[in-house]
Parts: C-alpha cells; structure tokens; sequence
C-alpha cells in the first residue's frame, strides 16, 4: 500500500508538541518531509531528535508573529527540501483567563499576534510556493471555540473566530490554482494547553474543571493528539481533493446537541 503523503514536503507550526508533534510524527510515516517550526528551541530540537527515526525532518526556531522570522522558515524549508505541499498552520497559544473588564489589552495583542497574524502571515508567504505548483494543502487550525462564546477566554475565542474567515476567504482566492484551505475546530484536547486553562478557570481545582468540561462533550473524554492528527493527515491528503473552505469539527459529538 502506498503511503498517502508519499514525496510531499509539509511545514507544521506548533510542531514541538502536542498535536503538532503527533501530526508530524504521522505525516512521516506516511511519507512526507517535514519541516516543524516552534518559538521552544529547546522542545524543538528535543523533537526533532525524537522524530528522526520516522523520516527527513528539520526544526527551525521561529516566532510565527513576526514575518522576517516566518520568512525564514519558508525559505529555509524550501532551501532543504525543494517546494512545500502540506501546510499545517497549528501554532497557537490560550492568553490568560479573566472576565473582558479585568483582561489587560497585552494580553489581548499576545494571543492576536499568535493565533490570527501568525496564521495571516503563514498564508501569506507559503502561498507563493504553492501557487507556483499550482497545488498544495493548507490546514488551518482553530476551535470549537470558532464557532461558539466562552466566558473567561474571549480574546482566544476571537482569534478562533478569525481564523474560520481567514480560511474561507483565502480558499476562495485560491481554489482556481490548485490549492485548498481549511480549518480543523478541535474539542478540549489533552495538552499542555488544557492543563493551563483548567487552572486559570479555578487554580484550586483544575481536576475538577478536567471533569466538568469532560462531561460536557457526549464522548465523555478529551480529545487526545493522535485523534487531530488523523483528520489533519486526511486533509493534507489527496483523498481531500475536492475539498477547500470547509471547517472539520472533532469535537466528541459536542455540535450534535
């Protein structure tokens, strides 16, 4: 059986840990060669280590904010592996957990910068190589928080918001090229992420925030990075070829009530 991204070459933002690592574990089974970006030098070269025995990997330091850096990524992707076909736009981070009249606005500008310019500026200079091969993937990383409110992280879910308009708008200016764009809307999944926010909604109790928010999707559980990567895999895919500015919720059954 051939491997479903078999001589394709992906960058992963975010691909120090978490769901960016397992995706880059699993795009080099299948095949790929994998660039991963994280601003964690020390997680990054750590993974990289850890996901040589997979396939051709390199790690690149970078602040997905800041666009001579994003640049850079591009660039020293393409310099190592010829073109980029798969991109998973993944960094984020969660900002601080407060009620909007007590959230300080550096707070706000932090997670803007990360999770919504960071993604703005991916597309922007990764586009050019795939416009140029007339084909690629983009995946996009947002939320169930991009389509619903939540009280205590509105900057997060702004920016998850955002993300779903940056998809459809950039899918719609390049689906005539070859290229496809579009956002994966995780439910709670068990990362570093949710351990800081299950303490920032109560420092007393997080465990008991774990259970509550478990509850609350039908599956009873977490997502786990194993599960994201599967979807991101398919989408970055060619089983995914008629498919651009659509949002994939993997959510537990969390839409259906």
């Amino acid at each position: 059986m051939s491997k479903r991204l078999e001589g394709k070459v992906a960058i992963i933002t975010g691909g120090a840990a978490g769901i960016g690592k397992e995706t880059a574990k699993l795009f080099l089974q299948e095949g790929a060669k994998v660039s991963i970006v994280d601003i964690n030098d020390e997680d990054l070269s750590k993974t990289k280590d850890e996901l040589s025995e997979f396939g051709e990997v390199i790690s690149i330091q970078a602040d997905v904010s800041d666009e001579a850096a994003v640049k850079k990524y591009v660039e020293e992707t393409v310099d190592s592996f010829g073109t980029i076909d798969v991109f998973f736009n993944n960094a984020g981070i969660e900002g601080k957990v407060a009620p909007i009249v007590d959230h300080d606005v550096k707070y706000l500008d932090k997670v803007l910068a990360v999770n919504v310019r960071g993604v703005f500026l991916g597309m922007k200079h990764v586009l050019p190589v795939m416009l140029k091969n007339k084909k690629g993937s983009v995946i996009n990383m947002s939320s169930v928080a991009g389509f619903i409110g939540s009280p205590g992280v509105s900057p997060y879910v702004a920016s998850k918001h955002a993300v779903i308009g940056l998809t459809k708008s950039v899918a719609l200016e390049t689906a005539a090229e070859g290229i496809r764009v579009n956002s994966v809307h995780p439910s709670p999944v068990n990362t570093r992420m949710m351990r800081s926010l299950e303490k920032g909604f109560d420092p007393e109790n997080a465990d008991a925030v774990k259970e509550g928010l478990e509850k609350d999707i039908p599956m009873q559980r977490y997502g786990e990075s194993e599960d994201i990567a599967k979807l991101v895999l398919f989408l970055a895919s060619d089983d995914s070829d008629f498919i651009t500015g659509a949002q994939y919720r993997i959510d537990g059954g969390m839409a259906a009530k």
